[in-house]
């Protein structure tokens, strides 16, 4: 059984005889829906198997991989009369044959050695430690999966790429025909901003991505109860932005913050039936964008306490030098934040001159807070600032490029 609606990379990914399947590719290339794609054909063709697709936690799974699942699932009619049932709990999709699909994330290399497997596919595996891949690989007894973003060169270049049985296939959003020209425009846009976030993300090569604005930020498990809310943060979008909406608290000189709204295409009436579903009260504080007035007035008059932030001509160094004094902890669940995190950087003249300017991408979230900090944060006292002694992982290090033909394309 073959999908009717499948990219190039489908193809290479299904028909490949190598142990290690490596996808490297840039943003929206179609890789992680592709390798689905292949499991699930490979699950509804072969009797008691055990597949097993890992990812560096479960909120990023339920983001991106299992999310691209459950859309594959629901958009595939004859695949749906192959799955016996998807138990959402547990995110297991059990076939009629016998074989099972599970959705896992491991704490450590220990954790790993629990269970066999017959295929493998791990997800954005630049999130995960080389020693849980091993511990995983070991256990698997037919094909590995890989995909990533390379921001960074990490374990897959050092150690698989390059050795027999592993096959490196490199792609970009050319080769997924299922994109809008808009979101292809908008990804090409980068090199007008920085021309390394444009070979990583434009066309998948293996960056060196330096010059991160916000190294401040730690992961933590949930909000503290005796946190005080600050303000919430929202940032509108539309057709190709994403709305977003944040909620800031402050303990003990920190900023605890959580991801609450990460979507397109929503109005303003959307984004009130949102935080209602949510459970955000309509009394607390928020802060917008200021250059959308109308939006603004829209949402207060549907009962929102909203007001817009106190933009100046330089609010946008003034709030990021604010939120740098505070250890920002960023709740697990805040995939999509903790992304742009990972990618907001400083602009670069064509000499690899750092500017004074951020790169105006990867911000849908970060702007909110930023909001957050010029309303509510400005009279903070610099002697205060928080003293910690934790340092922020830096990348790892390297750069080589690994070249490879897809496809029509080549590098």
């Amino acid at each position: 059984m073959i999908p009717q609606q499948a990219s190039v990379l489908f193809k290479s990914n299904y028909t490949s005889n190598n142990q290690v399947i490596i996808n490297q590719g840039g943003t929206s290339s179609g890789k992680t829906f592709s390798i689905l794609q292949v499991l699930f054909c490979i699950a509804c063709q072969n009797e008691r198997l055990v597949i097993t697709i890992a990812g560096q936690d479960i909120p990023n799974l339920k983001a991106g991989a299992l999310r691209d699942a459950l859309s594959i699932y629901y958009s595939w009619p004859e695949l749906q009369a192959l799955v016996k049932s998807y138990n959402k709990t547990d995110r297991i999709f059990e076939f009629h044959n016998g074989t099972i699909i599970e959705f896992k994330s491991y704490d450590n290399a220990q954790d790993a050695k629990s269970g066999k497997r017959d295929y493998l596919f791990v997800n954005e595996a630049n999130g995960v430690a080389y020693d849980v891949y091993t511990e995983l690989a070991l256990r698997t007894r037919e094909k590995i999966f890989i995909d990533y973003n390379p921001n960074n060169a990490f374990w897959v270049h050092d150690s698989l790429m390059g050795r027999p049985g592993v096959q490196v296939i490199i792609s970009d959003h050319r080769h997924n025909p299922f994109l809008s020209a808009q979101t292809k425009e908008k990804i090409e846009a980068l090199k007008l901003e920085d021309e390394e976030q444009w070979r990583v993300y434009a066309r998948g090569l293996t960056g060196k991505i330096t010059g991160l604005i916000f190294n401040n930020w730690f992961v933590c498990e949930t909000i503290p109860e005796d946190a005080k809310l600050i303000a919430a943060g929202l940032d509108f979008g539309f057709t190709n932005d994403q709305t977003g909406f944040v909620l800031v608290y402050r303990q003990n000189g920190e900023l605890w913050i959580d991801e609450i709204i990460y979507e397109t295409g929503l109005t303003n009436t959307d984004i009130s039936a949102a935080l209602i579903d949510k459970g955000i009260r309509k009394s607390i504080d928020i802060i917008a964008d200021s250059a959308e007035p109308k939006s603004i007035e829209e949402l207060t008059r549907l009962g929102w306490k909203i007001t817009g932030a106190k933009k100046g001509a330089d609010s946008v160094n003034s709030s990021i030098d604010i939120l740098k004094r505070y250890r920002l902890n960023i709740t697990r669940r805040s995939v999509n934040l903790r992304n742009e995190l990972a990618r907001y950087k400083w602009r670069t003249d064509r000499g690899g001159r750092t500017l004074n300017e951020p790169v105006d991408s990867w911000n849908h979230l970060i702007d909110p807070i930023r909001y957050v900090a010029l309303n509510k944060l400005r009279t903070t006292n610099k002697s205060k600032r928080t003293s910690w002694l934790a340092k922020a992982p830096q990348p790892p290090k390297g750069g080589v490029d690994y070249w490879a033909v897809v496809g029509d394309w080549k590098y």
